[in-house]
Protein backbone atom coordinates (compact mmCIF):
# COMPACT_ATOMS: atom_id res chain seq x y z
CA UNK A 1 0.00 0.00 0.00
CA UNK A 2 0.83 3.76 -0.61
CA UNK A 3 0.64 6.26 2.05
CA UNK A 4 -2.43 8.71 1.95
CA UNK A 5 -1.50 11.42 -1.12
CA UNK A 6 -1.54 14.85 -0.60
CA UNK A 7 -4.93 15.84 -0.85
CA UNK A 8 -6.11 17.08 -4.40
CA UNK A 9 -8.05 20.77 -5.10
CA UNK A 10 -9.06 20.16 -8.22
CA UNK A 11 -11.95 17.62 -10.21
CA UNK A 12 -10.92 15.72 -12.76
CA UNK A 13 -13.44 13.01 -13.94
CA UNK A 14 -13.01 9.43 -12.44
CA UNK A 15 -14.11 6.23 -13.36
CA UNK A 16 -13.92 3.52 -10.11
CA UNK A 17 -14.19 0.10 -11.44
CA UNK A 18 -13.44 -3.27 -9.92
CA UNK A 19 -15.97 -2.53 -7.67
CA UNK A 20 -18.60 -4.27 -5.14
CA UNK A 21 -20.80 -1.77 -5.08
CA UNK A 22 -23.37 -0.81 -2.37
CA UNK A 23 -25.08 2.19 -3.54
CA UNK A 24 -26.81 3.12 0.04
CA UNK A 25 -30.61 3.00 -1.01
CA UNK A 26 -30.66 -0.50 0.26
CA UNK A 27 -30.78 -2.23 -2.56
CA UNK A 28 -29.03 -5.58 -3.48
CA UNK A 29 -25.20 -5.38 -3.74
CA UNK A 30 -23.46 -5.24 -7.30
CA UNK A 31 -20.54 -7.21 -8.32
CA UNK A 32 -18.14 -5.77 -10.59
CA UNK A 33 -19.88 -2.53 -10.82
CA UNK A 34 -18.07 1.00 -11.88
CA UNK A 35 -18.75 4.53 -11.26
CA UNK A 36 -17.96 7.33 -13.41
CA UNK A 37 -17.96 10.83 -12.46
CA UNK A 38 -17.40 13.80 -14.34
CA UNK A 39 -15.04 16.46 -13.89
CA UNK A 40 -17.72 18.56 -12.07
CA UNK A 41 -18.09 16.01 -9.35
CA UNK A 42 -21.29 14.82 -9.97
CA UNK A 43 -22.31 11.13 -10.58
CA UNK A 44 -22.85 9.72 -14.27
CA UNK A 45 -23.28 6.36 -13.71
CA UNK A 46 -23.33 3.51 -11.25
CA UNK A 47 -23.74 -0.23 -12.03
CA UNK A 48 -22.97 -3.09 -13.65
CA UNK A 49 -19.71 -2.81 -15.71
CA UNK A 50 -21.48 -4.80 -18.69
CA UNK A 51 -23.76 -1.46 -19.22
CA UNK A 52 -21.24 1.09 -17.87
CA UNK A 53 -19.97 3.91 -20.53
CA UNK A 54 -16.72 3.11 -22.47
CA UNK A 55 -13.74 4.93 -21.56
CA UNK A 56 -10.77 5.08 -23.90
CA UNK A 57 -7.26 3.32 -22.36
CA UNK A 58 -5.60 6.59 -23.71
CA UNK A 59 -8.37 9.17 -22.38
CA UNK A 60 -5.90 10.71 -19.64
CA UNK A 61 -8.89 12.93 -18.89
CA UNK A 62 -10.28 10.15 -17.03
CA UNK A 63 -8.60 9.16 -13.32
CA UNK A 64 -8.92 5.39 -13.05
CA UNK A 65 -9.40 3.83 -9.84
CA UNK A 66 -8.97 0.56 -9.67
CA UNK A 67 -10.76 -0.63 -6.69
CA UNK A 68 -9.40 -4.34 -7.10
CA UNK A 69 -12.68 -5.78 -5.78
CA UNK A 70 -13.27 -3.99 -2.49
CA UNK A 71 -16.43 -2.27 -1.48
CA UNK A 72 -17.34 1.68 -2.84
CA UNK A 73 -19.98 2.72 -0.91
CA UNK A 74 -21.29 6.45 -0.52
CA UNK A 75 -19.36 8.98 2.21
CA UNK A 76 -20.44 8.64 5.09
CA UNK A 77 -22.10 11.14 8.07
CA UNK A 78 -21.98 11.41 11.25
CA UNK A 79 -24.68 13.57 12.60
CA UNK A 80 -23.55 14.08 16.19
CA UNK A 81 -19.73 15.47 16.84
CA UNK A 82 -18.01 17.80 18.76
CA UNK A 83 -14.76 18.40 16.62
CA UNK A 84 -13.99 21.72 18.96
CA UNK A 85 -12.73 19.26 21.95
CA UNK A 86 -10.16 16.23 22.73
CA UNK A 87 -11.90 12.93 23.42
CA UNK A 88 -12.30 12.67 27.52
CA UNK A 89 -11.45 16.55 27.59
CA UNK A 90 -13.90 18.17 29.42
CA UNK A 91 -15.02 21.60 27.93
CA UNK A 92 -13.15 23.30 30.10
CA UNK A 93 -9.95 22.37 29.42
CA UNK A 94 -10.24 23.77 26.15
CA UNK A 95 -10.31 26.93 28.03
CA UNK A 96 -6.36 26.54 28.93
CA UNK A 97 -4.88 26.51 25.74
CA UNK A 98 -3.92 29.12 23.51
CA UNK A 99 -6.65 29.77 20.78
CA UNK A 100 -4.20 29.01 17.82
CA UNK A 101 -3.97 25.36 19.45
CA UNK A 102 -7.03 24.57 19.60
CA UNK A 103 -7.76 25.40 15.97
CA UNK A 104 -4.96 23.52 15.03
CA UNK A 105 -6.23 20.43 17.35
CA UNK A 106 -9.86 21.05 15.66
CA UNK A 107 -8.54 20.87 12.19
CA UNK A 108 -6.27 17.62 12.92
CA UNK A 109 -9.62 16.11 14.23
CA UNK A 110 -11.54 17.63 10.70
CA UNK A 111 -8.81 15.44 9.02
CA UNK A 112 -9.14 12.11 11.03
CA UNK A 113 -12.81 12.36 10.68
CA UNK A 114 -12.88 12.21 7.19
CA UNK A 115 -10.31 9.65 6.86
CA UNK A 116 -12.36 7.61 8.72
CA UNK A 117 -14.84 7.88 5.71
CA UNK A 118 -17.02 10.86 7.24
CA UNK A 119 -17.77 13.22 4.22
CA UNK A 120 -20.37 15.04 5.63
CA UNK A 121 -20.25 16.06 9.87
CA UNK A 122 -22.90 17.65 11.92
CA UNK A 123 -21.23 19.30 15.18
CA UNK A 124 -23.92 19.88 17.81
CA UNK A 125 -22.14 22.30 20.16
CA UNK A 126 -18.67 23.99 20.12
CA UNK A 127 -17.40 24.49 16.64
CA UNK A 128 -17.99 28.19 15.00
CA UNK A 129 -19.48 28.50 11.76
CA UNK A 130 -15.88 29.61 10.69
CA UNK A 131 -14.74 25.74 10.30
CA UNK A 132 -17.89 25.20 7.64
CA UNK A 133 -16.34 28.29 5.60
CA UNK A 134 -12.59 26.96 5.74
CA UNK A 135 -13.83 23.79 4.96
CA UNK A 136 -16.03 25.01 2.34
CA UNK A 137 -13.50 27.43 1.02
CA UNK A 138 -10.82 24.96 0.74
CA UNK A 139 -8.65 26.57 3.64
CA UNK A 140 -8.84 22.98 5.59
CA UNK A 141 -9.36 19.36 4.63
CA UNK A 142 -12.71 17.93 6.18
CA UNK A 143 -15.83 16.55 6.40
CA UNK A 144 -18.44 18.94 4.89
CA UNK A 145 -20.14 20.65 8.06
CA UNK A 146 -23.63 21.74 9.64
CA UNK A 147 -22.48 23.57 13.11
CA UNK A 148 -25.23 24.28 16.32
CA UNK A 149 -22.84 26.83 17.40
CA UNK A 150 -23.51 26.49 20.79
CA UNK A 151 -26.06 24.33 23.29
CA UNK A 152 -29.25 26.13 24.15
CA UNK A 153 -30.03 25.09 28.14
CA UNK A 154 -31.68 26.25 30.88
CA UNK A 155 -29.69 27.54 34.10
CA UNK A 156 -28.69 24.30 35.91
CA UNK A 157 -29.40 22.05 33.02
CA UNK A 158 -27.52 20.06 30.79
CA UNK A 159 -25.38 22.59 29.33
CA UNK A 160 -24.93 24.50 31.99
CA UNK A 161 -21.33 23.89 33.39
CA UNK A 162 -20.56 27.16 35.10
CA UNK A 163 -19.19 26.70 38.67
CA UNK A 164 -20.71 28.16 41.26
CA UNK A 165 -18.70 31.15 41.41
CA UNK A 166 -20.28 31.87 38.16
CA UNK A 167 -17.40 30.66 35.92
CA UNK A 168 -18.38 29.11 32.95
CA UNK A 169 -16.12 26.07 31.81
CA UNK A 170 -18.27 25.72 28.54
CA UNK A 171 -15.57 27.40 26.43
CA UNK A 172 -18.20 28.84 24.25
CA UNK A 173 -20.21 25.93 24.14
CA UNK A 174 -23.08 27.07 26.01
CA UNK A 175 -26.64 29.21 25.33
CA UNK A 176 -28.42 30.21 28.59
CA UNK A 177 -32.12 30.51 28.02
CA UNK A 178 -35.01 30.86 30.81
CA UNK A 179 -38.40 31.29 29.60
CA UNK A 180 -40.11 31.28 26.18
CA UNK A 181 -38.81 34.75 25.42
CA UNK A 182 -35.63 34.44 26.39
CA UNK A 183 -35.55 30.77 24.05
CA UNK A 184 -36.26 32.67 21.28
CA UNK A 185 -33.57 35.08 21.91
CA UNK A 186 -30.95 32.04 22.32
CA UNK A 187 -31.84 30.68 18.92
CA UNK A 188 -30.95 34.39 17.15
CA UNK A 189 -27.83 34.82 18.72
CA UNK A 190 -26.94 31.29 17.50
CA UNK A 191 -28.48 31.76 14.16
CA UNK A 192 -26.76 35.27 13.78
CA UNK A 193 -23.36 33.34 14.80
CA UNK A 194 -24.11 31.28 11.66
CA UNK A 195 -25.79 28.40 13.39
CA UNK A 196 -27.00 25.66 10.70
CA UNK A 197 -29.59 24.41 13.29
CA UNK A 198 -30.41 24.95 16.65
CA UNK A 199 -29.65 22.34 19.54
CA UNK A 200 -31.58 22.81 22.48
CA UNK A 201 -31.59 20.09 25.96
CA UNK A 202 -34.38 18.73 26.38
CA UNK A 203 -33.53 16.56 29.05
CA UNK A 204 -30.77 16.49 31.60
CA UNK A 205 -27.30 14.48 30.61
CA UNK A 206 -24.29 12.06 31.50
CA UNK A 207 -21.18 14.64 31.32
CA UNK A 208 -22.91 17.62 33.19
CA UNK A 209 -22.61 18.11 37.24
CA UNK A 210 -26.09 19.15 38.30
CA UNK A 211 -28.76 17.00 36.77
CA UNK A 212 -29.46 13.46 35.50
CA UNK A 213 -30.76 12.03 32.44
CA UNK A 214 -34.27 11.56 33.60
CA UNK A 215 -34.44 15.48 34.92
CA UNK A 216 -36.36 17.55 32.26
CA UNK A 217 -34.71 20.55 30.18
CA UNK A 218 -36.34 23.18 28.73
CA UNK A 219 -40.02 23.41 29.12
CA UNK A 220 -42.37 21.90 26.14
CA UNK A 221 -43.72 25.39 25.64
CA UNK A 222 -39.50 27.05 25.35
CA UNK A 223 -38.68 24.47 22.77
CA UNK A 224 -42.19 25.11 21.04
CA UNK A 225 -40.96 28.72 20.73
CA UNK A 226 -37.53 27.41 19.85
CA UNK A 227 -38.89 25.43 17.25
CA UNK A 228 -41.29 28.18 15.87
CA UNK A 229 -38.03 30.73 16.09
CA UNK A 230 -35.87 28.57 13.67
CA UNK A 231 -38.83 28.34 11.45
CA UNK A 232 -39.13 31.73 10.74
CA UNK A 233 -35.44 32.20 10.12
CA UNK A 234 -35.43 29.75 6.89
CA UNK A 235 -36.81 26.73 8.50
CA UNK A 236 -33.78 25.68 10.14
CA UNK A 237 -33.78 22.01 12.22
CA UNK A 238 -34.39 21.68 15.64
CA UNK A 239 -31.91 18.84 17.30
CA UNK A 240 -32.79 18.10 21.01
CA UNK A 241 -30.41 16.12 23.50
CA UNK A 242 -32.98 13.71 25.28
CA UNK A 243 -31.84 11.29 27.05
CA UNK A 244 -34.83 10.42 29.80
CA UNK A 245 -38.43 9.77 28.11
CA UNK A 246 -40.30 12.53 29.63
CA UNK A 247 -37.99 15.15 27.82
CA UNK A 248 -38.62 13.06 24.73
CA UNK A 249 -41.73 13.55 24.69
CA UNK A 250 -41.57 16.82 25.24
CA UNK A 251 -39.67 17.52 22.72
CA UNK A 252 -41.45 15.20 19.99
CA UNK A 253 -44.51 17.72 20.85
CA UNK A 254 -42.37 20.44 20.72
CA UNK A 255 -41.53 19.77 17.15
CA UNK A 256 -37.93 18.82 17.06
CA UNK A 257 -36.25 17.72 13.88
CA UNK A 258 -34.28 14.44 15.93
CA UNK A 259 -33.90 13.28 19.12
CA UNK A 260 -30.49 12.92 20.08
CA UNK A 261 -29.34 9.91 22.24
CA UNK A 262 -32.70 8.74 22.54
CA UNK A 263 -31.85 6.49 26.00
CA UNK A 264 -34.82 6.68 27.62
CA UNK A 265 -37.15 5.87 24.25
CA UNK A 266 -40.26 4.10 25.65
CA UNK A 267 -42.84 2.79 22.56
CA UNK A 268 -45.03 6.07 23.35
CA UNK A 269 -42.31 8.02 22.33
CA UNK A 270 -41.35 5.86 19.36
CA UNK A 271 -45.24 6.00 18.03
CA UNK A 272 -44.95 9.73 18.43
CA UNK A 273 -41.86 9.94 16.39
CA UNK A 274 -43.06 7.87 14.14
CA UNK A 275 -46.40 9.65 13.30
CA UNK A 276 -44.01 13.27 13.19
CA UNK A 277 -41.36 11.93 11.17
CA UNK A 278 -38.78 12.74 13.98
CA UNK A 279 -35.58 11.19 13.63
CA UNK A 280 -33.67 9.12 16.40
CA UNK A 281 -29.62 9.97 16.74
CA UNK A 282 -28.76 6.96 19.07
CA UNK A 283 -24.93 7.94 19.39
CA UNK A 284 -23.94 4.46 20.50
CA UNK A 285 -20.66 4.84 20.62
CA UNK A 286 -21.15 6.79 24.20
CA UNK A 287 -21.73 3.42 25.92
CA UNK A 288 -19.99 0.91 24.00
CA UNK A 289 -16.55 2.91 23.60
CA UNK A 290 -17.16 6.48 25.62
CA UNK A 291 -17.15 4.74 29.55
CA UNK A 292 -13.57 5.23 31.02
CA UNK A 293 -13.34 5.32 35.14
CA UNK A 294 -9.99 6.56 34.90
CA UNK A 295 -10.63 9.63 33.17
CA UNK A 296 -14.42 10.27 33.74
CA UNK A 297 -16.16 12.34 36.78
CA UNK A 298 -17.23 9.75 39.63
CA UNK A 299 -20.21 11.25 38.98
CA UNK A 300 -20.19 10.67 34.86
CA UNK A 301 -18.92 7.25 35.45
CA UNK A 302 -21.45 5.82 37.51
CA UNK A 303 -24.54 7.70 35.49
CA UNK A 304 -22.52 6.29 32.58
CA UNK A 305 -22.95 2.31 33.92
CA UNK A 306 -26.23 2.71 35.10
CA UNK A 307 -27.97 3.39 32.40
CA UNK A 308 -26.01 1.48 29.59
CA UNK A 309 -28.10 -1.69 29.78
CA UNK A 310 -31.31 0.80 29.57
CA UNK A 311 -29.96 2.38 26.57
CA UNK A 312 -29.13 -0.64 24.93
CA UNK A 313 -32.32 -2.23 25.82
CA UNK A 314 -34.42 0.81 24.62
CA UNK A 315 -32.31 1.13 21.49
CA UNK A 316 -32.67 -2.58 20.28
CA UNK A 317 -36.56 -2.03 20.82
CA UNK A 318 -36.01 1.25 18.42
CA UNK A 319 -34.37 -0.68 15.71
CA UNK A 320 -36.53 -3.22 15.80
CA UNK A 321 -39.65 -1.24 16.06
CA UNK A 322 -38.49 0.73 12.68
CA UNK A 323 -37.30 4.21 13.71
CA UNK A 324 -36.17 6.26 11.53
CA UNK A 325 -32.10 6.02 12.60
CA UNK A 326 -29.94 8.36 11.45
CA UNK A 327 -26.04 7.72 12.51
CA UNK A 328 -24.18 9.69 15.47
CA UNK A 329 -21.36 8.81 17.71
CA UNK A 330 -21.33 12.04 19.83
CA UNK A 331 -17.63 11.95 19.39
CA UNK A 332 -15.36 13.48 21.83
CA UNK A 333 -17.39 11.89 24.65
CA UNK A 334 -16.02 8.46 22.22
CA UNK A 335 -13.01 8.62 20.39
CA UNK A 336 -12.58 10.57 16.98
CA UNK A 337 -11.46 9.13 13.93
CA UNK A 338 -13.40 5.43 14.10
CA UNK A 339 -16.90 6.58 13.62
CA UNK A 340 -18.07 3.97 11.68
CA UNK A 341 -17.88 1.84 14.94
CA UNK A 342 -20.78 3.17 15.29
CA UNK A 343 -22.40 0.89 12.60
CA UNK A 344 -21.15 -2.49 14.28
CA UNK A 345 -23.11 -1.18 17.61
CA UNK A 346 -26.46 -0.50 15.64
CA UNK A 347 -25.73 -4.20 14.49
CA UNK A 348 -24.81 -5.44 17.42
CA UNK A 349 -28.48 -4.43 18.64
CA UNK A 350 -30.47 -5.80 15.95
CA UNK A 351 -30.05 -3.30 13.17
CA UNK A 352 -29.55 -5.64 9.27
CA UNK A 353 -26.12 -4.19 8.09
CA UNK A 354 -27.80 -3.33 4.71
CA UNK A 355 -30.02 -0.97 6.88
CA UNK A 356 -26.84 0.18 9.28
CA UNK A 357 -25.29 1.08 6.06
CA UNK A 358 -28.49 3.22 5.06
CA UNK A 359 -28.98 4.66 8.26
CA UNK A 360 -25.19 6.18 7.66
CA UNK A 361 -25.70 7.51 4.44
CA UNK A 362 -29.11 7.96 3.09
CA UNK A 363 -31.17 8.31 6.07
CA UNK A 364 -28.42 11.07 7.20
CA UNK A 365 -28.69 12.85 4.06
CA UNK A 366 -32.44 13.09 4.69
CA UNK A 367 -32.42 14.37 8.02
CA UNK A 368 -29.37 16.93 6.86
CA UNK A 369 -31.95 18.30 4.02
CA UNK A 370 -29.81 16.60 1.44
CA UNK A 371 -30.74 13.61 0.16
CA UNK A 372 -31.13 15.16 -3.69
CA UNK A 373 -27.51 15.92 -3.05
CA UNK A 374 -25.59 13.40 -0.74
CA UNK A 375 -26.64 9.57 0.67
CA UNK A 376 -26.80 7.80 -2.73
CA UNK A 377 -24.44 6.65 -5.29
CA UNK A 378 -26.95 7.35 -7.75
CA UNK A 379 -26.66 9.19 -10.89
CA UNK A 380 -26.92 12.99 -10.45
CA UNK A 381 -25.75 13.10 -6.96
CA UNK A 382 -22.47 14.40 -5.69
CA UNK A 383 -19.92 12.38 -5.72
CA UNK A 384 -19.36 11.19 -2.11
CA UNK A 385 -17.33 7.89 -1.84
CA UNK A 386 -15.37 5.58 -0.15
CA UNK A 387 -13.78 2.56 -0.82
CA UNK A 388 -13.22 -0.28 1.89
CA UNK A 389 -11.64 -2.92 1.99
CA UNK A 390 -13.69 -6.43 2.82
CA UNK A 391 -17.19 -6.72 2.72
CA UNK A 392 -19.13 -4.79 5.33
CA UNK A 393 -22.29 -6.88 4.32
CA UNK A 394 -20.13 -10.04 6.00
CA UNK A 395 -18.29 -8.05 8.49
CA UNK A 396 -19.78 -4.47 9.59
CA UNK A 397 -16.64 -4.15 11.96
CA UNK A 398 -14.45 -3.63 8.73
CA UNK A 399 -15.73 -0.08 8.61
CA UNK A 400 -14.77 0.73 11.83
CA UNK A 401 -10.98 0.42 11.23
CA UNK A 402 -9.63 3.59 9.62
CA UNK A 403 -7.27 1.53 8.20
CA UNK A 404 -9.67 -0.01 5.92
CA UNK A 405 -10.84 3.48 4.35
CA UNK A 406 -8.22 2.90 1.18
CA UNK A 407 -10.10 5.95 -0.84
CA UNK A 408 -11.95 9.24 0.09
CA UNK A 409 -13.32 11.34 -2.57
CA UNK A 410 -15.57 13.98 -1.43
CA UNK A 411 -17.17 16.39 -3.95
CA UNK A 412 -15.34 14.69 -6.95
CA UNK A 413 -11.64 15.17 -5.08
CA UNK A 414 -9.54 12.17 -4.30
CA UNK A 415 -8.77 13.06 -0.14
CA UNK A 416 -7.26 10.47 0.66
CA UNK A 417 -5.91 7.41 -1.71
CA UNK A 418 -4.37 4.38 0.06
CA UNK A 419 -4.92 2.23 -2.93
CA UNK A 420 -2.22 -0.01 -5.02
CA UNK A 421 -0.76 1.87 -8.06
CA UNK A 422 -0.96 0.34 -11.49
CA UNK A 423 2.55 0.60 -11.32
CA UNK A 424 2.29 -1.77 -8.28
CA UNK A 425 -0.10 -4.29 -9.76
CA UNK A 426 0.77 -4.29 -12.66
CA UNK A 427 -2.50 -3.98 -14.12
CA UNK A 428 -3.18 -1.15 -16.86
CA UNK A 429 -6.16 1.09 -15.98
Amino acid sequence: MTEATTPETTRTALRVHRALLIDGTGSSPVDDAVVTIDAQGTITYAGPAATAPPVAEDDSSVRVVDAGGRTVLPGFFDCHVHLAYAHGSPPGRRAELDPVLVTLDTATRLRQTLDAGITTARDLGGLSAGFRTAVASGRIVGPRLHTAVRIISHTGGHADVRLPDGTDLSAGMSEIADGTDAARLAVRRVLRDGADLVKVCATGGMGSPYDDPDDEGLLEEEIRAVVDEARRHGGKPVAAHAQGNAGILNAIRGGVTSIEHGYGLDERALDMAGERGVFVVPTLSTVYAGINKETMADYHYQKKVRWSGTTKENIARAIEFGARIALGTDAAVGPHGVNLMELAYLVDLGMDPMAAIVAGTRTCAELLGLADRLGTLTVGRTADLVVCDGDPLQDIGVLGDPANIVCVVQDGVVRKDLLPSAADTGRRP
